[in-house]
């Protein structure tokens, strides 16, 4: 299996954060990570829904107006709903997004359209609350549920952006595995090259989807990897944590330690320590993970994804 992944991510993202000048006073908000980083890895799918739906540049702004479960996008000085002109584009671009099978979204943060959390919704009285989602963000996450997204915003925490790529390269993996023929050896090895990765992020999930595994001989194949598709991505986007980490690496260190020297095994002993105590960065001791079982050719270890979920060059393990 290719660890990070057979194909190149498609995922979608607001045209305004790859430069495009959309904006409504004809400006754009250009990500330099997006652009410059990660779209090294991934295809880019753009989509404005607002310039979609006819709005045009420049252009009056809207907002989201009365409940925030099912609010009105309004245009703020002339008073033109669109909500049910956006409401439709949402669900007809939806459908076209779902057959590119995409493998992730980035939305543009505060946006009346794109927005995926604690956008603005204004009431008759009183100040605005920050408790909507946009028309269009509303419609994707409720059609693919299981699609990681993020905002151009959050990806700014380490923590969150690399949880976000990890998942991103997880559901492309998973994407990939799933288009071909179906076999229950074959979700069996998916599960178990998993194995750590799953771990780190939740110990419950694993074991239950272990136990779908199980039954793949006892129910239509089918139906077992609809329901581990679904359990996997539920998993991965818990948030793996120092100690879950931590307890990876010393199982993983079980595995090789018979075939270390005793000044080999107290360094990567202090290495993981060092990590525990957030003294060093993730990838220094799977670095050194990584090392010894292609230097004694572990070959367990050199199935798991979590010694390399993601592209290198992406540096998302490197912080502390």
């Amino acid at each position: 299996m290719n660890k990070v992944g057979a194909t190149k991510p498609k995922v979608g993202i607001s045209s305004c954060l790859l430069g495009a000048k959309v904006r409504f006073d004809g400006g754009h908000k250009r990500d330099e990570f997006l652009t410059g980083v990660l779209g090294r890895f991934v295809e880019w799918v753009a989509v404005c829904p607002e310039m979609e739906t006819g709005m045009g540049v420049p252009r009056e702004t809207v907002r989201l107006v009365g409940d925030a479960t099912n609010p009105k996008m309004i245009a703020e000085k002339s008073g033109t709903d669109w909500t049910e002109i956006m409401n439709k584009f949402a669900r007809q671009r939806v459908q076209q997004l779902i057959d590119l099978h995409l493998s992730g979204y980035v939305l543009k943060k505060n946006s009346p359209s794109c927005g995926m959390e604690r956008v603005k919704v204004f009431s008759a009285k009183g100040a605005p609350k920050r408790d909507g989602r946009g028309l269009f963000a509303a419609a994707l996450m409720q059609h693919l549920p299981l699609l990681p997204v993020e905002e151009e915003g959050r990806l700014n925490d380490l923590k969150l952006r690399e949880n976000f790529i990890e998942r991103v390269f997880a559901y492309r993996r998973w994407q990939d595995f799933s288009s071909q023929p179906q076999s229950r050896q074959g979700l069996v090895e998916f599960h178990t090259a998993h194995k750590f990765l799953l771990l780190a992020h939740s110990e419950t999930h694993y074991r239950q989807l272990g136990r779908i595994v199980g039954a793949a001989k006892t129910k239509p194949l089918a139906d077992i990897y609809f329901e581990y598709g679904e359990l996997y991505m539920h998993a991965l986007a818990k948030p793996a944590t120092t100690q879950k980490h931590t307890n990876v690496l010393e199982h993983m260190l079980g595995y090789v330690s018979k075939q270390l020297s005793a000044d080999e095994r107290q360094e990567m002993v202090e290495l993981i320590r060092d990590f525990r105590r957030q003294l060093v960065p993730l990838i220094a001791p799977t670095t050194l993970l990584r090392h010894y079982t292609n230097k004694y050719q572990i070959a367990y270890l050199k199935t798991q994804v979590y010694l390399e979920p993601n592209p290198k060059e992406l540096m998302l393990r490197n912080h502390v």
